[in-house]
């Protein structure tokens, strides 16, 4: 999965597109439709988890969509409860714009005899919260307060900081809910100081949006709140990050 990341990297008018399942918010009977629709769209891979998991089904889950599909399953844990070996990939995240010692270090040592052993693609991530506008679950679960939405300068210097820490990916996310994205200047600001795929997510509910931030320099979209009230923009949104 990494290297498909590179690869959009590479190609700055094809970008990736993320589909984000919170196995909290939907049955499994939801997720066969969503998923028929993401692969007829042409979405890239499933990112799967939640700031919280207050059910047992993310096994379940991902066991349904890989009987429906081949596209890549990527965990993006809110915690070291939400990890299984049915993925494809996960997304080692390093909550480089906090200062909550768990969230990058912490919760790494606990997890790391089962990561080691699962057979996962692991793809340590430098995770940045930007401010979206609004308080979000993982702002308020993680503790720690996002990077202010107009300081361009402060967000470049921590994504240069987790590039020379050795991360591969760095992850901006407004957080789910968010009322605002994460504006186009920050991410040229990011995109220009690293030379590492950049995930972008939060507060993306348009197609438009979509393109606008891959145009910024985005390598990846990820969309998930807007997608779970109204599936129908999975085909749009997927059209305008391919560049189509």
């Amino acid at each position: 999965m990494y290297q498909r990341f590179q690869q959009a990297q590479q190609q700055a008018a094809k970008a990736c597109f993320c589909l984000l399942i919170d196995p909290d918010k939907l049955t499994l009977q939801q997720a066969d439709a969503l998923v028929e629709r993401s692969v007829e769209a042409g979405v890239d891979c499933f990112f799967i988890g939640g700031s919280l998991l207050v059910n047992d089904q993310l096994d379940a889950l991902l066991s349904r969509i890989r009987a429906q599909c081949s596209l890549p399953l990527v965990l993006f844990p809110g915690s070291s409860r939400q990890l299984s070996h049915r993925a494809d990939a996960l997304l080692l995240l390093s909550l480089i714009s906090g200062r909550n010692a768990e969230l990058l270090i912490g919760k790494h040592v606990e997890a790391a005899p089962f990561l080691r052993a699962s057979g996962l693609e692991i793809m340590p991530t430098g995770y940045m919260l930007i401010d979206g506008g609004v308080a979000t679950s993982v702002s308020y679960m993680s503790n720690t307060v996002p990077i202010p939405a107009t300081k361009n300068d402060i967000a470049a210097c921590t994504a240069m900081a987790g590039e020379l820490l050795g991360l591969r990916l760095i992850y901006m996310d407004a957080g789910s809910g968010a009322q605002t994205p994460v504006s186009d200047a920050m991410i040229s600001a990011v995109r220009q100081s690293v030379n590492l795929p950049l995930i972008v997510g939060g507060g993306i509910r348009s197609a438009e949006v979509a393109r606008q931030k891959v145009e910024a320099g985005a390598s990846a979209i990820v969309v998930g709140n807007a997608i779970e009230k109204d599936p129908t923009l999975i085909a749009e949104i997927a059209a305008a990050v391919h560049g189509g």
